[in-house]
């Protein structure tokens, strides 16, 4: 195969999960709804199973479960029958997943769920089988082959699957009401977390550790304090502490361009006026798109304690990907 006979049959892979995810949603009815209440009835946790492919998708919903505020578990069900079982409380809702909806491990939890008071959600692709057919609600992916060259490998019914435990997922959120506080509470630990949880005035430089000026100072006392303080950037400020420009290494390095006699130079000549700013109450996820959000990136912003505040410190880009990193 040359090259573009390998692009080719990458892209005939994603058409053909493409147009399965299509007429998925086209299929979609209240069996949905009737799954994403009874998940959001449940007292104590929910429990999905499966095995194979089926069984590592099955791990991933249940994660992205519990990170958007429904509890949930993994069991797989070859496990389950051998002590596993003792995880599920009485009532608690069980989401099983079978392409086929006869795998033998699957179809076989189904009495004794049933006995312990489960309902039971059937994710798979035919609504006559064994599984489909016990099921209290069925979620049927609707996929007749696969996506591969021979047509077996699961590839478009695992996609499928996870597709609706995302939306199973993204549904119970919107019931919930959870929002991006919610998600950090759960993600404290990540990027996106941190992005909500903490603020500006969590990781700022403050003062006196960043390079201040004033409008007076030369360049070369400029260049000193920002090798003295190297947070790539010097604030240029008033005496009573109000922020009047930036200049950052950039804005020295078009400074030694524009100047071919650097003496006489000051601050007020080479900095930005009216800079950017990000504000002590601002969240990182603020600040970062504040920096990322616009044709230009920057890097550095000064800080105020408020909007039209004082100047209080500097904060990078580089903080904000560093925070509570250790």
């Amino acid at each position: 195969m040359n090259q573009q006979e390998i692009i080719e049959a990458g892209k005939g892979v994603l058409d053909a999960e493409a147009d399965a995810l299509r007429v998925m949603r086209a299929g979609m009815d209240e069996n949905f709804a009737k799954a994403v209440e009874i998940l959001f009835a449940a007292d104590s946790k929910v429990v999905i199973s499966g095995v194979g492919k089926s069984g590592l998708i099955g791990q991933k919903i249940a994660a992205t479960l519990c990170s958007t505020g429904t509890p949930a578990i993994f069991l797989h069900s070859a496990d389950a029958v051998h002590g596993d079982l003792g995880i599920c409380c009485p009532g608690d809702p069980v989401v099983l997943i079978s392409k086929s909806g006869t795998t033998s491990e699957v179809v076989r939890l189904l009495p004794i769920l049933q006995k312990m008071g489960a309902k039971i959600i059937a994710i798979v692709a035919n609504k006559n089988s064994p599984l489909a057919t016990k099921a209290d609600v069925v979620l049927d992916i609707g996929v007749k082959t696969e996506a591969d060259p021979i047509g077996i490998v699961p590839t478009t019914s695992t996609t499928l699957q996870l597709a609706m435990g995302d939306a199973l997922a993204a549904a119970l959120m919107h019931m919930r009401h959870f929002g991006e506080k919610d998600f950090a509470k759960y993600h404290p630990a990540g990027q996106l977390g941190r992005n909500l949880l903490l603020t500006v005035k969590d990781v700022m430089h403050t003062l006196p550790a960043i390079a201040v000026v004033t409008v007076k100072t030369s360049l070369r006392d400029t260049v000193v304090a920002m090798t003295e303080r190297p947070h790539g950037a010097a604030c240029v400020a008033d005496s009573a502490g109000r922020l009047l420009g930036l200049i950052t290494d950039g804005d020295l390095r078009r400074a030694l361009h524009k100047y071919e006699n650097l003496s006489g130079i000051t601050a007020e000549m080479v900095m930005t006026k009216n800079p950017v700013c990000a504000f002590e109450k601002m969240s990182l996820g603020d600040a970062a798109r504040t920096m990322e959000d616009r044709p230009s990136q920057i890097s550095v912003l000064p800080v105020l304690d408020a909007p039209a505040g004082k100047l209080s410190g500097l904060i990078r880009i580089h903080d904000i990907y560093q925070a509570g990193l250790v």
